[in-house]
């Protein structure tokens, strides 16, 4: 079985969107995954401020790595994101996901996003269903 950085290295490689994001691995093992990222100016919206999307893009790539660390395919089946501060071109995110909760079929994540001031700025969360196949 893979360990969770070759799962990663794996995911990556064929990840354009988290390519495309300049996500940077820091850490990851069997149930999560932390990855930073700078705010860039294509990433803001019509008010100068991160699209929600982006911050949404950053912590669904940390849940991902997370919940397929432990060698089973694992698919989003359910997710929501809560914004709660304003992110700038410029400021360095950091989202750590973390599992919640596993079953033989699903798994619970929480991820945090915070900025460079350590002050969380979106949570995530999400459940995904495991498969059987190895990935």
């Amino acid at each position: 079985m893979k360990t969770p950085n070759e799962i990663f290295d794996t995911m990556y490689k064929s990840d354009y969107f988290s390519q495309w994001l300049g996500v940077e691995l820091l850490a990851i093992g069997k149930g999560f995954c932390t990855l930073q990222m700078v705010v860039r100016r294509d990433m803001l919206n019509g008010f100068g401020v991160m699209h929600g999307g982006a911050s949404f893009s950053l912590a669904d790539s940390a849940f991902a790595f997370a919940s397929n660390s432990h060698g089973r395919v694992s698919v989003s089946i359910e997710t929501n994101i809560s914004h709660t501060a304003a992110v700038k071109e410029g400021d360095v995110l950091t989202a750590t996901a973390r599992e919640l909760n596993l079953s033989n079929r699903l798994g619970i994540y929480e991820v945090p996003i915070t900025n460079q001031h350590q002050k969380i700025v979106a949570l995530f969360k999400g459940t995904v269903f495991r498969t059987e196949k190895e990935v």
